[in-house]
């Protein structure tokens, strides 16, 4: 509600003068004219006979980065507050983070300026607390965050889109608004001449705001939001994208680390593996040693050399890019949040490996980076190294279209190459509106899969069905990948919190795993599995396994796509230890003493190599008329030659066929059961 004597308390009453005001800037030609200009609109509007006082946070909302909730009237009265009303999905929202952060590192509470977050949620999943936690240690959001996940005051204010910045006086008097993202020098000029303006009239206060940060009290992880991975079908390796980590991991099957790129902070820095830096970063894809990586929040395509050990730049200049055509060669092509990269081909067969293509959330488009002289479909010959758009207007849209330039796109997030006909396409999932495209690598339309509706400029036909075409319904996807063997696409189906499985030449397309709750524990059957918000998956073993960045989660899912059981890849150095070591190691367990009359079952000796991963199905059959007393534990274990140790199960209930897997370099395996 709003405090008694209030005008109408919506943004469109600053409208009026806030626009003569920005006209006025637009002919200002030096800094002192900006200044005075936007001193004489404060003693304007801190003249009016009603302050336009914005409404106070409604009570009973959840808050996060404080240590307890804050009032407009008690706790922020003597600042000038800055107001950002966001949803975590948003990339103009991510876009606008750096310029807070940067607010932030001029002035503090002391000074007395503070930014709250305003949570406001497009997506159910973002209504959710925990989900909203992951968001601001993912951004490393420090300030505080209240989740209105009815959008109460967003309402009330007649907030018209994301991200919003409502600009508030020490009364908590509306002075400014901005719209949209690309305001820095706006924000900055306006947050600065407020907090003199208000403290040449004394009206300031110095007062601490209590902050607890949510992120002290994370424990530490093997893996951070791990955002995308791939297969190197060659080496038998993985190459994870260690989102919150600022780091890239090449692992082999096992999940012994071979090669950890950057971190743990963020940065922009090429050169040799030890002094590399990254900052959030996103898609990889490798071929013959080399590694591409999208460096999401640096705006960079990155070049990993595995063979030299020395990471390089390829794509963009380290700033956000607002061109929408491109055509430079990469190192002065500016881009914008490039998200999952993909090799493809200039010719009409094959993988290829002559060309990267980029989804480019931050334009809403599909990009290409030439790695050899070649050419795009209905394009001239093209020079390496040039990068350029390949489809989409820019528009955030969700709109299909026989010529690529006039498709759009909203936020493509993750892409995958289907490069044998009939196919001969991309995928594309394309997160904000919640849908799979495709993009054909003929002649560069865009068509619909499944998901979304029919309606270019509707964003929120998203939900949870399974169906075919336009009838199925997805929530925010943010990965795909094709299985060529099957003829078959994997979705990762992010804010459903599910893998699902896309018949192309049907359309149709179904839940494969997830439960769509929210779990970090893990369960072998793919129904009874959970997931947090998975952000990128990828096929391997000759379309036996999916490997899964199940991002919420901190770990990479390993789903085997004939048994239907799913496990969790451990990640640790050679000598053993987990990396970052928060995990702790358990203790050497020591095999129970078998009795004289148990059964020793002692299986062929298996020939296999160093990180192969074997695969023993115990099938146990009691005597007819018998059970397992419910509650009391039974035992067994099995032991190989030349490993490190047993292996056990302790199981309670009644037995079933079970299936395990474990990477060992055996001479035989033994089996005891107790």
């Amino acid at each position: 509600m709003a405090a008694p004597g209030a005008r109408s308390c919506t943004l469109s009453g600053l409208l009026p003068v806030q626009t003569s005001l920005e006209y006025a800037l637009l002919d200002a030609v030096s800094q002192e004219e900006k200044d005075s200009l936007v001193y004489q609109y404060l003693r304007k509007v801190d003249g009016w006979e009603q302050d336009l006082l914005v409404p106070e946070f409604p009570e009973g909302l959840e808050w996060l980065n404080t240590e307890e909730p804050i009032s407009v009237y008690k706790n922020l009265n003597g600042k000038v507050v800055v107001l950002d009303f966001f949803t975590y999905c948003c990339i103009n929202c991510i876009h606008l983070l750096p310029d807070l952060h940067a607010l932030e590192h001029t002035y503090s509470d002391k000074d007395g300026l503070l930014i709250v977050g305003v949570h406001s949620a497009k997506f159910p999943n973002e209504k959710v607390l925990d989900n909203i936690k992951s968001a601001i240690l993912r951004y490393d959001i420090t300030h505080p965050v209240v989740n209105d996940a009815e959008a109460s005051l967003w309402q009330e204010l007649e907030v018209s889109c994301w991200p919003t910045l409502v600009i508030l006086g020490p009364r908590g008097n509306m002075l400014f608004s901005l719209i949209g993202e690309g305001h820095k020098d706006k924000l900055f000029l306006y947050a600065s001449i407020a907090l003199k303006y208000y403290k040449d009239r004394g009206q300031i206060k110095d007062n601490k705001i209590g902050v607890k940060l949510y992120k002290d009290s994370l424990p530490p992880s093997p893996l951070l939001f791990p955002g995308k991975i791939t297969v190197d079908h060659v080496s038998n390796r993985l190459v994870i994208a260690d989102t919150g980590h600022h780091r890239i991991l090449v692992v082999w099957k096992n999940g012994q680390i071979q090669y950890s790129i950057g971190g743990p902070n963020p940065g922009r820095k090429d050169g040799q593996f030890s002094e590399s830096a990254f900052n959030s970063p996103q898609g990889v894809a490798i071929m013959n040693n080399v590694i591409y990586v999208a460096d999401t929040e640096n705006h960079l395509i990155r070049k990993i050399d595995l063979e030299t050990e020395t990471v390089s730049t390829v794509a963009g200049i380290g700033v956000q890019g607002t061109d929408k055509e491109g055509g430079a060669q990469g190192e002065q092509q500016p881009i914008s949040s490039p998200w999952d990269v993909v090799f493809g081909t200039s010719g009409s067969e094959g993988p290829g490996g002559d060309i990267l293509w980029i989804a480019m959330a931050g334009t809403h488009q599909i990009w290409a980076l030439l790695l050899d002289d070649g050419k795009l479909p209905k394009k001239s010959e093209l020079q390496k190294g040039t990068c350029l758009r390949f489809a989409g207007s820019g528009n955030e849209e969700n709109r299909n279209n026989a010529y690529p330039h006039k498709a759009g796109f909203a936020q493509p997030s993750g892409l995958s190459l289907a490069s044998e006909d009939p196919w001969n396409c991309l995928f594309v999932a394309d997160s904000e509106s919640s849908t799979v495209r495709t993009v054909s690598l003929k002649d560069g339309a865009v068509k619909h899969l499944v998901g979304g509706e029919r309606d270019p400029m509707n964003l929120f036909a998203f939900g949870d069905v399974d169906g075919v075409g336009i009838n199925a319904k997805l929530q925010h996807p943010l990965g795909v990948t094709w299985d060529q063997k099957r003829n078959l696409l994997y979705v990762a189906d992010s804010y459903n919190h599910k893998i699902k499985i896309v018949d192309p030449k049907a359309k149709n397309c179904t839940t494969l795993a997830g439960t769509g709750h929210t779990s970090s524990v893990t369960t072998s059957g793919f129904m009874e599995a959970t997931f947090n918000e998975p952000g990128g998956l990828c096929i391997g073993e000759n379309s036996q396994l999916l490997y899964v960045a199940d991002t919420n989660n901190h770990q990479i899912k390993v789903m085997d796509l004939e048994t239907k059981t799913i496990s969790v890849l451990p990640v640790f150095r050679s000598e053993n230890a987990v990396v970052d070591g928060p995990l702790q190691v358990e203790n050497q367990k020591t095999p129970p003493k078998l009795p004289k009359s148990a059964a020793c079952v002692t299986l062929s000796p298996v020939a296999a190599s160093p990180g192969q991963t074997l695969q023993l199905k115990l099938k146990l059959s009691l005597p007819s008329g018998t059970k397992l007393t419910e509650g009391v534990t039974s035992c067994w274990f099995l032991t190989a030659e030349g490993s490190r140790g047993s292996h056990q199960n302790m199981e309670t209930q009644k037995c079933k066929e079970r299936h395990l897997k474990q990477t060992l370099n055996p001479k035989g395996l033994f089996l005891k059961p107790v």
